[in-house]
């Protein structure tokens, strides 16, 4: 039997500890097609198409949603975004990496919030060597015997002259660790690449390097880094992409 005068302990929403940071970590939209008659443009050794009609779309959902407002009904996919998938907590900064197809992505959000993009280059993908300009594409898809020990191996370095599986987890937690000590209690927008965030929520959780490679354009995903701490929130968040 219990009495008015006795405490109750309810079970409570996550806060995140003093100073902590919070990283929602947002895949690019979908960039144009791979042809292996014209490969990608490279800039810095590196892939860079621009994003494709329905990336942007995608990126235009994303800003929505991420500065709580909804979206008209775009042209393109003529789908009107509810208030349902939106959020209403503040963004501080927006990151992008050297590649346009981030900043393509980011651009609606900007322009929402007044913010200006910071360009992150420790964030940009991870450099695949050899398989570079769209060829990664095309070989998943033929089912190249190097892409079959890319998911059992879950290494990059495995393609001829891609960057050491050390070297970019390296870089990617540098990374990590620099924006959030630039950003005590505040929640950035990252815009980057599934490469990236596989990594950085491998880190958080301790898991196999590509178990969460396969995020898909445009999700949202989240960490939150307190000292020495990464803690995992959520992966693949697509409520504001299915209209």
């Amino acid at each position: 039997m219990t009495t008015h005068d006795e405490p109750e302990y309810r079970q409570s929403r996550f806060r995140p500890p003093p100073g902590a940071t919070r990283f929602l970590l947002i895949r690019h939209g979908e960039s144009a097609p791979a042809r292996a008659s014209s490969l990608f443009p490279l800039v810095g050794g590196q892939g860079d198409p621009e994003l494709a009609p329905d990336g942007r779309v995608q990126a235009d959902r994303i800003g929505a949603r991420l500065a709580g407002k909804a979206t008209e009904t775009t042209k393109t996919a003529q789908i009107t975004q509810t208030a349902e998938a939106t959020e209403t907590e503040a963004i501080d900064a927006i990151y992008v990496t050297t590649l346009r197809r981030t900043v393509q992505t980011a651009a609606p959000l900007a322009e929402r919030l007044g913010l200006e993009p910071v360009v992150e280059p420790d964030l940009r993908e991870v450099h695949l060597g050899d398989w570079e300009g769209g060829l990664l594409r095309k070989h998943y898809a033929e089912n190249h015997p190097v892409a079959q020990r890319l998911r059992t191996e879950q290494r990059w370095d495995i393609i001829p002259n891609a960057e050491a599986a050390e070297e970019f987890e390296a870089r990617v937690r540098g990374a990590i660790e620099r924006l959030a000590a630039a950003h005590p209690d505040q929640r950035l927008a990252v815009f980057t690449h599934g490469g990236v965030i596989g990594q950085a929520l491998a880190l958080a959780s301790g898991s196999q390097p590509f178990a969460f490679v396969g995020a898909d354009n445009g999700s949202i995903s989240e960490i939150v880094i307190a000292g020495q701490a990464w803690i995992l929130r959520r992966f693949n968040d697509t409520a504001h992409l299915t209209g």
